[in-house]
């Protein structure tokens, strides 16, 4: 999600020996390599489709994992951040290890913070976020903007472990980021996070999504992400005929939704509509990139081509999360 800064400190702090000893019970087979193969990445999912640990996808309801159901504290922490709660794990990297520069351009993201719980880490573990570098010192609780370019770096021997919790929010939640404190900055007056002890009681309820991802996008949700796409665009000469296939594929699809809705007789309508927006798109806007330096249509891939329909396999979204990575690392040089 695009942010007003690069990071903003939440005002929660987290007893980290109740959350280290929580995960101290989980061995190295619960452990996932990161599914593009990134090295020194894993992760270790405590909510996932279906309550699937297995499972790296985006698209479906996200359901407590068994892992979770171990972790009484993480539910705690989890329920009085009080948010609703999609992919959310355990990501461990290695020492001497890095999470590669890219940007979260994929529709899943651009909707939802990552909020991140420091378990284990050392001072030397830095996360930048466009210009802006601090570390996430233990206990914390933070989230950042994933739309600029991002990446960690791990400087220490030892492994850096973080709970991560992907969310929309909730009017709660925003109202404790609108609390929260952006470095360099002034807090808000009297700014203290309150620490969430651990309560040794029942399980906290949690709310997480059942909904993620349309069936058949609608048209005004569609223009959203058009033009947002467009909102962040570098100035280029193809930018004006880029324009005018984005104006004639809204129009063919509001014509479309306005005949079959979410009806599966015009899915065949619809996908010959988004072919032929991405062909167009790849044929005349191939240069044009955006001001966090990833790629126009690889943008326009991830938010509205690969999802505007649900008549392909998840994977192919999942996809779009590879070439941002891609058009990352060349943007880096």
């Amino acid at each position: 999600m695009k942010l007003q800064v690069p990071f903003i400190q939440l005002p929660f702090l987290v007893d980290v020996p109740r959350l280290a000893a929580e995960i101290s019970v989980f061995g190295e087979d619960a452990w996932r390599p990161h599914p593009l193969g990134y090295a020194g990445n894993s992760a270790l999912a405590l909510i996932a489709v279906d309550g699937d640990p297995h499972s790296d996808a985006f698209v479906g309801p996200m359901r407590p994992t068994p892992h979770l159901e171990r972790c009484p504290y993480i539910r705690q922490v989890l329920g009085e951040i009080g948010a609703v709660w999609g992919r959310t794990r355990l990501m461990r990297l290695s020492g001497q290890a890095e999470v590669e520069p890219h940007v979260d351009i994929n529709y899943y993201w651009h909707e939802r913070v990552r909020v991140h719980m420091p378990i284990h880490t050392k001072p030397s573990v830095r996360f930048i976020c466009g210009d802006d570098e601090i570390n996430m010192a233990a206990g914390e609780c933070w989230i950042f903007d994933t739309w600029r370019m991002h990446r960690v770096v791990n400087a220490d021997d030892d492994q850096r472990i973080h709970l991560v919790a992907d969310t929309v929010g909730s009017e709660g939640f925003w109202q404790s980021v609108n609390g929260g404190r952006a470095p360099g900055r002034q807090p808000p007056p009297g700014w203290a996070p309150r620490r969430i002890e651990p309560s040794g009681g029942k399980n906290a309820e949690l709310w997480y999504e059942s909904t993620n991802a349309p069936v058949v996008m609608t048209p005004w949700e569609l223009r959203h992400h058009v033009g947002f796409v467009f909102g962040e665009a570098v100035p280029h000469p193809n930018l004006a005929a880029a324009n005018g296939v984005a104006m004639r594929f809204l129009a063919r699809w509001h014509a479309l939704w306005a005949r079959f809705g979410e009806a599966r007789e015009g899915w065949p309508e619809y996908r010959r509509a988004l072919d032929a927006f991405e062909a167009d798109l790849r044929a005349g806007a191939g240069e044009v990139v955006l001001r966090n330096s990833s790629g126009f249509v690889a943008a326009m891939m991830g938010l509205v081509v690969t999802m505007a329909l649900g008549d392909r396999p998840v994977s192919i979204a999942e996809q779009a999360v590879e070439s941002v990575h891609k058009s990352a690392r060349a943007a880096a040089g």
